[in-house]
């Protein structure tokens, strides 16, 4: 059986070219692809199944970046800004496609709009990367796991009823995590601002 390294044992690397950050580089090519399937095509089911693939990439990248002791420095922020635009493109998909509904996608769709204006601030005042925590992975992970859900709830697939309940039931602790998630940056971003790194 392989060992994982520890946190403790992993140190970043100034690679650009690794396995993680590829699988990331793909998630950010098939985004498009998934918009335009949900919103040109209308082709909710085939929708589905491919933001349940870039989910899946999502965790699979950290959880490879570890086992294969590849956390680079490049693969901390490209992770995370693959993951801000694929939850900004189910926003947007679900909108203009009215496939999610609309309660979710505002509580989702402010969070996400917070969480880049504080990337961005911490990227003109040229302040240390923060990292994303258990929580916001939690989080993003059972948001992610409601989306395709939802799309499957109105396809004409036969578990279609059953995908809506699974969806209302996974969003909603979604929600919450990610929430707090949020609200654990902003202390961040407190305590930089208290040492005046911002």
């Amino acid at each position: 059986m392989g060992l994982m390294l520890s946190e403790e044992e992993i140190k970043d690397s100034e690679t650009i070219f690794t396995v993680p950050n590829l699988i990331s580089v793909i998630r950010l090519i098939f985004i498009p692809v998934f918009l335009w399937l949900l919103i040109f095509e209308n082709k909710i089911y085939l929708a589905a199944w491919l933001l349940a693939f870039l989910g899946v990439t999502d965790f699979l990248d950290g959880w490879l970046a570890r086992r294969l002791g590849q956390v680079s420095k490049l693969g901390k922020i490209l992770d995370p800004a693959a993951d801000r635009l694929l939850l900004l493109s189910v926003v947007v998909g679900g909108i203009v496609s009215g496939v999610i509904p609309t309660w979710l996608i505002v509580i989702v769709g402010i969070r996400e709009v917070l969480i880049l204006l504080g990337a961005l601030w911490l990227l003109i005042k040229k302040a240390p990367h923060i990292d994303v925590t258990k929580a916001g992975k939690l989080g993003t992970l059972l948001l992610m796991l409601s989306f395709p859900l939802f799309l499957v709830a109105n396809s004409h697939a036969f578990w279609s009823q059953e995908a809506y309940f699974a969806a209302r039931l996974i969003s909603i602790p979604g929600i919450i995590i990610s929430w707090y998630a949020a609200f654990g940056y902003i202390k961040i971003l407190n305590s930089l601002t208290k040492r005046k790194l911002l």
